[in-house]
C-alpha cells in the first residue's frame, strides 16, 4: 500500500509529533491544610496516576532524613514515572531516584556529571540544571547535563529571587542555542504553556498549576488538555521535535 501511494505521487505520511514533557515540581508549603500531613506525597501519587512525565521533589527545608523518606516513598509509588530530587545527589542515589536537579547554590554541574559518569551512578541517571541565562545554558550543556530548566519565563511567587521574568522570546533563543532539552519553568499555566512549546521548549514544569488541581481527575483532565495538539501546535502544525536525552 505504501509503495502504491508513493508511486501515485502522494506524499509520505508525516511522523506523529512528539508530546511535550510535563513535570510536576513539589512544594508542600503551598498545599492547603485540608490536604493533610501526607499532602505532598498524596499529590505526587495523584500526579503520577494522572500521567505527568516527571516529578521533581523540591523541598529545600526538609532535613536529609525527611527528604530521603519522602523520596523513597515517592519512588516506591511512582509506577514508571521518573522521580528527580532537587539539589541532593546523595538523597537521589539512596532513594533510587531517576536523577538529581542542580540549582544555583548546588554543587558544580561539571563536578557532579564527572562523578556520576565515572560509574558511581546508573548510566541512565538524569542530571538537570536550572539556568537563567544563555551563558548558564551553554555551560550546563558543556558540562554534560541531561536537560535544563530555564526561567522564570513568566512572573511567579516561587521565583521572585531570580529577577524579572525572562519571557518567551528569550526562552526561544535558549532553545535554539543548545542541543539538550530545555524545560520551561516559572509562572507556567494552562493558558501560556503552549507559547513555551511553540518557542521550542521540550516541555513545561510547574508547581501551582498542578497543586491547584485538587483531585486526581482534575489533574488528569489538565494534563490531557496540555498534551492536546491544539494547545501547542502553531498554525501550520509544526513544532521542534523533542530531543533525545543523552548522558
Amino acid at each position: 500500500m505504501r509503495s502504491k501511494l508513493f508511486a501515485a505521487g502522494l506524499p509520505p505520511l508525516s511522523p506523529a509529533p512528539k508530546l511535550p514533557i510535563v513535570c510536576y515540581v513539589t512544594d508542600r508549603k503551598s498545599l492547603g491544610e485540608s490536604e493533610g500531613g501526607e499532602g505532598v506525597l498524596g499529590k505526587i501519587r495523584a500526579a503520577t496516576a494522572a500521567g505527568v512525565d516527571w516529578v521533581q521533589i523540591r523541598e529545600k527545608e526538609l532535613s536529609g532524613r525527611e527528604l530521603l523518606g519522602l523520596a523513597r516513598d515517592a519512588v516506591a509509588g511512582r509506577g514508571s514515572t521518573p522521580v528527580i530530587v532537587n539539589d541532593r545527589l546523595d538523597v537521589a542515589l539512596a532513594a533510587g531516584a531517576a536523577g538529581v536537579h542542580l540549582g544555583r547554590e548546588s554543587l558544580s554541574a561539571r563536578d557532579v556529571v564527572g562523578w556520576c559518569r565515572s560509574g558511581k551512578a546508573p548510566a541512565e541517571f538524569l542530571l538537570g540544571v536550572s539556568c537563567h541565562s544563555l551563558e548558564d545554558a551553554r555551560e550546563a550543556e558543556s558540562a554534560g547535563a541531561s536537560y535544563i530548566f530555564f526561567g522564570p519565563v513568566f512572573a511567579t511567587p516561587s521565583k521572585r529571587g531570580m529577577g524579572e521574568p525572562q519571557g518567551v522570546a528569550r526562552l526561544g533563543g535558549i532553545c535554539r542555542s543548545v542541543r539538550i532539552p530545555v524545560v520551561a519553568i516559572g509562572g507556567i499555566t494552562e493558558e501560556n504553556a503552549g507559547e513555551c512549546i511553540r518557542a521550542g521548549a521540550a516541555g513545561i514544569a510547574a508547581i501551582r498549576m498542578f497543586q491547584d488541581a485538587r483531585v486526581e481527575a482534575a489533574m488528569k483532565d489538565l494534563i490531557d488538555r496540555l498534551r492536546a495538539p491544539s494547545s501547542w501546535r502553531d498554525q501550520d502544525s509544526r513544532r521542534p521535535q523533542r530531543r533525545n536525552f543523552s548522558g
